[in-house]
């Protein structure tokens, strides 16, 4: 019998607003799927049709994440780490070995490996990255709804000029990380911290 490789991917360390999401995919041999590559690498109308046919025709796949308060408390390290646990957590089918691109793994109760550059070498952590990658796009493009005039869903809470010009006239709202420099500095320099409703 095989064994079922989970391939692990993170998108959202670098942003100054929204979660850091985390997704595991255990892809199925048996229904291979071509052009997996890094989520960064491709174009969204790819991504967008890649990550229905990885949700379709992979063994399994879950998402985690951690929300800005998170990020906030535990620093941006250790919250993309545990989305990560949280991913392979929710898998149905518990995994043989774990891959995980980057320099560092989460800590599971399986082998786990890290690989630089995994996402444009591993396909599982390919596919990670692009079902990752589209579930937090589409989440920042509805929170540019709840929050319009910051311009998420274009540049998806990265600090674009757009991003810190419309935080200095419009003010902080709750889904921007407080803890990231460019949010701090703003607040320190006496920018308005919006409360959400009902506080």
């Amino acid at each position: 019998m095989s064994l079922l490789i989970c391939g692990v991917d993170e998108v959202g360390r670098g942003p100054l607003a929204g979660p850091v999401v985390t997704a595991a995919v255990i892809l199925d041999l048996a229904r291979p799927i071509d052009g997996l590559a890094d989520s960064k690498k491709l174009s969204e109308k790819r991504r967008e049709m890649l990550a229905e046919m990885i949700r379709e025709q992979a063994l399994c796949w879950a998402l985690g994440r951690a929300e800005v308060e998170e990020i906030d408390r535990l620093n941006i390290h250790h919250a993309t780490l545990l989305a990560m646990t949280r991913a392979v957590s929710a898998l149905p089918h518990r995994p043989d070995q774990v891959l995980v691109d980057g320099r560092f793994c989460p800590r599971l109760d399986m082998p786990a490996r890290a690989i630089v550059g995994g996402d444009g070498s591993v396909s599982s952590i390919s596919a990670a990255s692009i079902v990752a990658k589209v579930a937090r796009d589409r989440e920042m493009r509805n929170l540019d709804r709840q929050w319009p005039g910051y311009g998420l869903a274009r540049h998806k809470g990265y600090p674009t000029r757009l991003h810190i010009e419309a935080l200095a006239s419009l003010g902080v709202t709750p889904i921007h990380r407080r803890s990231f420099a460019p949010v701090r500095r703003l607040l320190d320099a006496g920018a308005l911290a919006i409360i959400p409703p009902g506080c």
